[in-house]
């Protein structure tokens, strides 16, 4: 019996409670749907449910990330990822065995921690860590302004986020309008957040970081 068995046609990025690439919104929502039951029945939050093309076998590697926190330490050891990916595959199962496929091709499935350097992908996420230096890619220019921006986030206000950033000043934006956001390595964020461990935080290309990752893997028959 697989213990993985994700397949889909085409790419979709999903980061709640952002969506990119409308046309696959559903099949991504029905994802999430399924998986953050699991998630929360281990005392977890999902933080975000990201599906994309390429990985360490090729550029045709399906990837399913489920980054998700222990709400008492902010971050998830190696033993609770394990635990979570082996309920999320005992979960694929069931519904394949039941006759309904999420995915279409062959996947991997890959749980980790939201590590240090975080996305912020939550409401919540903007308001904790006011004060922090972020980088933030929008889907469209603000006012006239650049996609990219870089510089200390100043809070979240119902839906619309401010940050001062370092060349335009104050800029803000609703939360619709971002297509990624994630913390910079700062020594103060490091103070802020310990007592995780920084061990491979800031190496990955900004919006793919994945620190203490599971990696679950199993080829198609």
């Amino acid at each position: 019996m697989q213990s993985l068995g994700w397949r889909r046609k085409g790419l979709a990025l999903f980061g709640i409670p952002f969506g990119l690439l409308e046309e696959f919104m559903a099949d991504i929502a029905r994802i999430a749907e399924v998986i953050e039951p699991e998630v929360t029945a281990l005392g977890f939050e999902l933080v975000r449910v990201l599906l994309y093309k390429g990985g360490e076998i090729g550029d045709e590697e399906q990837t399913l990330q489920i980054m998700a926190e222990d709400p008492a330490t902010g971050q998830l050891l190696l033993d609770q990822c394990a635990n979570l990916s082996h309920r999320i595959s005992d979960r694929i199962d069931a519904l394949e065995e039941a006759g309904e496929m999420l995915i279409a091709e062959a996947y991997r499935l890959e749980v980790s921690s939201p590590g240090i350097d975080r996305p912020l992908t939550r409401p919540k996420d903007f308001a904790a860590w006011a004060g922090h230096e972020v980088r933030v890619q929008l889907t469209a220019p603000v006012d006239g302004n650049r996609k990219s921006l870089h510089g200390d986030l100043v809070g979240i206000a119902g839906d619309v986020v401010t940050l001062a950033d370092r060349k335009s000043g104050e800029v803000s934006f609703a939360l619709g309008e971002i297509h990624a956001a994630k913390l910079v390595l700062t020594d103060r964020l490091i103070a802020a957040s310990r007592p995780l461990d920084t061990s491979g935080a800031d190496e990955q290309e900004f919006g793919e970081d994945e620190d203490e990752a599971v990696v679950l893997q199993e080829q198609e028959d």
